[in-house]
């Protein structure tokens, strides 16, 4: 009689065991991914750089947006693309966005405005979507993308799932750096786990529309 009484719960125990351990290996294989992919640095050329923008500071660059773009500048200066794509909102009360902040401090750094494509974006979805319009006008498909390494995957996924060919460059020494940066690897391993399952672009939308963000950080692009 118990085996009789207990055969269900012990049957939904293993279903439940085997399901942590599955989520449990899926979660690992993303985070192993995420990580060798934050430490490749791609040597090829190609059509643009793509830098996915982080927080400004009244009109002045952070020091992690900084970093970003002195990594896109070293790659036009030794002409590995033509054309650099900025990108990055606003958040509440800011007077400039991130895009704009960038593309600012590139031209005053030697690019031509005329080789700058700004778009916007409160989310590494909205980053891409906001410029690929531009960036197809003038047959722009490779891109050198431009973040910091614990964002890289994502950043290349959801490029890579809009239309483009991303080719990583991750910042070598980032501002964004100590005990903390747990906290970053564990965020983009939730997302894009998530973003896999359901789609980057749906998650963007659920995300934005029900002012939603991950666990254990604010948003970061």
């Amino acid at each position: 009689m118990f085996r009789l009484v207990f055969a269900p719960l012990r049957w939904a125990l293993g279903i439940l065991s085997s399901l942590v351990g599955l989520g449990a290996l899926y979660g690992g294989v993303t985070f192993t991914q995420i990580w060798l992919t934050g430490r490749h640095h791609s040597r090829a050329s190609a059509d643009a750089i793509m830098v996915f923008g982080t927080a400004e500071d009244n009109g002045v660059p952070s020091p992690e947006l900084r970093d970003r773009l002195n990594v896109a500048l070293h790659l036009y200066d030794t002409k590995r693309a033509p054309w650099v794509v900025v990108t990055g909102g606003n958040r509440p009360g800011d007077r400039f966005t991130e895009a704009g902040v960038s593309a600012t401090y590139l031209e005053a750094h030697g690019v031509p405005a005329g080789h700058i494509i700004v778009g916007s974006g409160d989310d590494t979805w909205q980053n891409v979507s906001s410029v690929v319009g531009a960036m197809s006008l003038h047959h722009l498909r490779t891109v050198l993308t431009v973040t910091d390494p614990f964002h890289e995957y994502r950043a290349g996924a959801i490029a890579s799932s809009q239309g483009l060919v991303p080719l990583s460059v991750p910042v070598s020494q980032s501002a964004t750096s100590g005990p903390g940066l747990w906290r970053f690897y564990l965020k983009e391993t939730l997302e894009v786990s998530v973003g896999r399952l359901v789609g980057y672009g749906r998650l963007s939308s659920w995300t934005q529309s029900h002012h939603v963000t991950l666990p254990l950080l604010g948003p970061t692009n």
